[in-house]
């Protein structure tokens, strides 16, 4: 990390938190000190320590003298801490300012100094409390979903929902042999029997509603249909406790069947667009299955309205996920559902389907997904089902379907944040080279990112032509304006200058002499019929001669 003074000064009237510590240090800061608070950051996500500016706000810079040698120090950290820690000094006109930043923890490794896994505690340090080292010691644990339930036996499992695996992962590998393949081969195969028993996995994904019933009756979907979001009962509800595979195709025919089709024109033709995206419901409905915590009681909710979605799974994120990084961090809380999925070609085993999510968002020009109400304990996302710009829509549909396939789920980031007017973060900026390249951005001002004026404002042929013709006309002023200037000494005669515009009239010549007068830029000297043009405003003599 680049620390810039602007950084700097942004940080001064910003809040401390787990991330940022400010410490004056003019004269003196122990090297012990700075690795415990190194520890600390790295402990709680990372962050930066900064030193020569004062704690309390308004902060301001003080100045700091310690570790002059910062190469030295850095390898002290590095040393002591076993991980890479960034060293920087700022020369800011108030004194000499020194940062050094701590990237995060190993998942499931919090960092120790002294025998003390430390962390801050308002203006000091403390040992980290034992509930937070449980919650991270929790990070690296087994996959829950490949654990076997030793008291549960093939009668376990459903023959419809192993008929639809076995399907599924047939025709997506295309071994014909599956079809023919024991149940007790195949589900060894897939992993999902191991030789001491049934896995968890063959339950949630295969299991009869009495197994699950007995075994683990938080493996459950419920659907539910609401026209309006007052509480009470939903106008339709739908629980789902039996193995995914038997229900997953019910839960989007549900959902489709109020899926009401929504329109733009494109010119002469009308283009239906659903207001619910099957690709994006699915996508997030695998992942609900495939990353909640099966741990936790609660069951995973599907809550359709007219215009939105809301798919509540429970348990938070995964171990270093969150809604920032999820198209570029993967961590499959349950592997071995996310690795059956990927047999059958229901998702790729090294995505978590969020970056399918938010094309698909982007495609039918609806809001991003939205997972702002999320916690610790679920996992809310909220899918807007709305049209939110129709001339988006059509600026997509311009850009054609062969273009569209060659972007990434980035890319559409920065088509959808640049439709919105809104700011691209420094990871977003470094699509917009190639985004321009090919034509679906143009830059204006200091290098502002607009979409393609051509694809997202054409003109129509009228438009043009207005356009055209006022172009023709600035540049016969223009013309007219040089050649008077030329002749500043002598004037310009009426008929010298219909000569310089062969193509206008005389009226239409006369017309653009009457705008360059008033614009100020020439003035006519003598009589209507005998007068002639000369450069700059009207003289007081010219005046009076008129």
């Amino acid at each position: 990390m680049s620390v810039t003074l602007q950084q700097l000064q942004h940080w001064l009237t910003s809040r401390e938190d787990e991330h940022l510590e400010f410490k004056e240090a003019k004269n003196n800061f122990h090297f012990d000190k700075l690795v415990k608070y190194c520890a600390a950051l790295a402990n709680e996500g990372g962050g930066s320590i900064v030193l020569g500016v004062t704690d309390k706000r308004p902060r301001r810079v003080v100045g700091s003298n310690v570790f002059n040698d910062l190469e030295r120090t850095k390898a002290g950290l590095i040393e002591r801490l076993r991980l890479r820690i960034d060293a920087q000094e700022l020369a800011h006109a108030d004194g000499r300012v020194v940062v050094f930043t701590a990237p995060s923890r190993p998942i499931g490794v919090p960092i120790a100094v002294e025998g003390a896994y430390w962390m801050r505690a308002g203006e000091d340090l403390a040992p980290m409390t034992p509930d937070m080292l449980r919650r991270i010691f929790d990070e690296a644990g087994l996959d829950f979903s490949a654990e076997v339930c030793r008291e549960a036996t093939l009668a376990d499992l459903d023959p419809a929902a192993i008929t639809a695996f076995r399907t599924r992962w047939g025709r997506h590998s295309g071994s014909k042999g599956l079809a023919k393949r024991p149940v007790e081969a195949l589900l060894q195969d897939a992993e999902l029997i191991l030789p001491a028993g049934i896995t968890y996995a063959a339950l949630i994904l295969l299991g009869t509603r009495a197994a699950l019933g007995r075994f683990l009756a938080q493996a459950e979907v419920i659907f539910e249909y609401r026209a309006n979001a007052r509480p009470g009962p939903a106008n339709q509800r739908e629980e789902f406790r039996h193995g995914f595979f038997h229900f997953y195709d019910r839960v989007w025919q549900l959902v489709n069947l109020r899926n009401d089709m929504q329109h733009f024109q494109e010119r002469l033709v009308m283009h239906p667009v659903p207001t619910f995206s099957e690709v994006a419901v699915r996508e997030a409905l695998l992942n609900a299955v495939s990353h909640r915590d099966y741990r936790h009681a609660g069951s995973v909710f599907v809550r359709q309205y007219p215009r939105h979605i809301e798919i509540v799974s429970p348990g938070g994120f995964p171990p270093g996920i969150t809604p920032d990084n999820i198209l570029d961090q993967q961590l499959p809380r349950n592997r071995r559902i996310a690795e059956t999925f990927a047999r059958c070609g229901l998702v790729e085993r090294s995505g978590q389907g969020a970056d399918r999510i938010v094309e698909e968002c982007v495609r039918h020009g609806k809001r991003l997904p939205d997972y702002s109400r999320s916690d610790d304990n679920q996992v809310w996302l909220t899918l807007d089902g709305e049209i939110r710009d129709e001339k988006f829509l059509k600026y997509l549909e311009r850009i054609g379907e062969e273009t569209l396939d060659t972007l990434d789920p980035h890319d559409f980031l920065v088509l959808s944040a640049v439709a919105e007017g809104k700011r691209l973060s420094a990871d977003l900026q470094k699509h917009v080279p190639a985004l321009v390249e090919k034509g679906l951005l143009d830059r204006i001002g200091r290098g502002k990112p607009i979409l393609a004026r051509e694809l997202y404002q054409p003109e129509s042929e009228s438009a043009v032509a207005a356009r055209n013709r006022v172009s023709i006309r600035e540049q016969s002023k223009a013309r007219l304006l040089r050649h008077i200037t030329s002749n500043r000494k002598s004037g310009c005669s009426l008929s010298e200058l219909m000569a310089v515009v062969p193509d206008l009239t005389r009226n239409q010549v006369q017309d653009l002499l009457k705008e360059l007068r008033r614009e100020g830029k020439t003035h006519p000297v003598g009589a209507t019929r005998s007068a002639r043009w000369y450069p700059g405003g009207e003289s007081p003599i010219a005046g009076g001669r008129r």
